[in-house]
């Protein structure tokens, strides 16, 4: 008998095989258990430490002498509005002897209607004046058209404007409307002073998101609003906080245009408590308790969002 031919396997299938072998666990020696996955923990805050170089000292120094610049002031306002009728202390550190609120009392009953018109001023033209610099943000970073970049040159000229070169314009042009001396007035004024701040942090926030959720949403059949109010809008939150912190900070802090362009009846808060300062005398502790009154808004507004303002200003920094 003639024995069968040897057929040559290729290399590539004794591989093959070989792999296949090794890949499968034999009776002797059982598959290993899969490894459990380690939690990652958090890195934990950085306590504070005593420096240890020199410029480390230096540097401490400088900022707790910056510190308390800034916080004597704070000190001396509280402390004066405490003082009451017996007046301002002789010594402008020294903390009055029986502190008492009759000067935030007098302060509130002649500043809370203008603490209502600032608040009736600020809010919608805030709102108003976001979402419109949320809008154009997003036409100009996501859908740039010929001649996009000028037109956002000439939004961000209007933000060197000085209030005085157009307060004369401004004026007139609300006269015309017969808006000159109204809140609304006042609303419209400070939403198109606005738009060119906003429209800035907005067109930076949204450079920041990658295109392609823009081109995942075009594909699922979404238009351009359906893309700005279903998937930009709810991206924006910390845009929103950045620009409308600084919005309701102008606005509320406005003296010019409120003073300028409002009836006595709707002047802000600004104007009034500018107003408490007497022709003859000066009731100190009422003027710096109106002080604080009109200070707290804003003060309460940067503690309450000033984590989400901190991200905000980051965002759309690096892509």
């Amino acid at each position: 008998d003639r024995p069968l031919p040897r057929t040559r396997i290729p290399e590539r299938a004794k591989g093959i095989a070989m792999a296949v072998e090794t890949l499968e666990p034999t009776p002797s020696q059982p598959a290993p258990a899969p490894r459990r996955r380690q939690r990652l923990r958090a890195p934990k805050p950085r306590s504070w430490s005593i420096p240890k170089t020199a410029g480390g000292w230096i540097i401490l120094a400088i900022c707790s002498i910056a510190t308390v610049g800034m916080l004597v002031p704070v000190y001396v306002i509280i402390a004066t509005a405490l003082s009451g009728s017996t007046g301002a202390p002789n010594f402008f550190l020294a903390f009055p002897d029986a502190p008492s609120l009759d000067a935030f009392k007098g302060a509130w009953t002649k500043l809370h209607g203008s603490l209502a018109n600032s608040l009736q001023i600020t809010i919608p033209a805030a709102l108003v004046s976001c979402l419109l610099g949320s809008i154009n943000g997003y036409i100009l970073s996501k859908f740039p058209f010929k001649g996009s970049n000028a037109l956002f040159t000439v939004l961000l000229v209007g933000m060197f404007i000085p209030f005085q070169a157009v307060i004369i314009p401004v004026f007139q042009f609300l006269n015309m409307l017969h808006l000159q001396g109204s809140l609304f007035g006042l609303i419209l004024v400070h939403i198109i002073y606005g738009i060119p701040i906003t429209t800035l942090i907005f067109r930076n926030y949204y450079e920041g998101i990658p295109n392609a959720i823009i081109e995942a949403a075009s594909i699922d059949g979404a238009g351009i609003w359906q893309t700005y109010f279903r998937v930009m809008l709810p991206l924006s939150i910390p845009g929103f906080v950045v620009a409308g912190i600084f919005q309701c900070t102008n606005i509320w802090n406005d003296f010019l245009f409120g003073f300028i362009l409002a009836s006595p009846a709707a002047w802000p808060a600004t104007v009034t408590l500018n107003n408490l300062i007497g022709t003859t005398t000066v009731n100190y502790s009422e003027l710096m308790a109106g002080a604080v009154l009109v200070a707290a808004p804003t003060v309460l507004l940067y503690l309450v969002l000033g984590k989400f303002f901190v991200g905000g200003l980051t965002a759309g920094a690096v892509k």
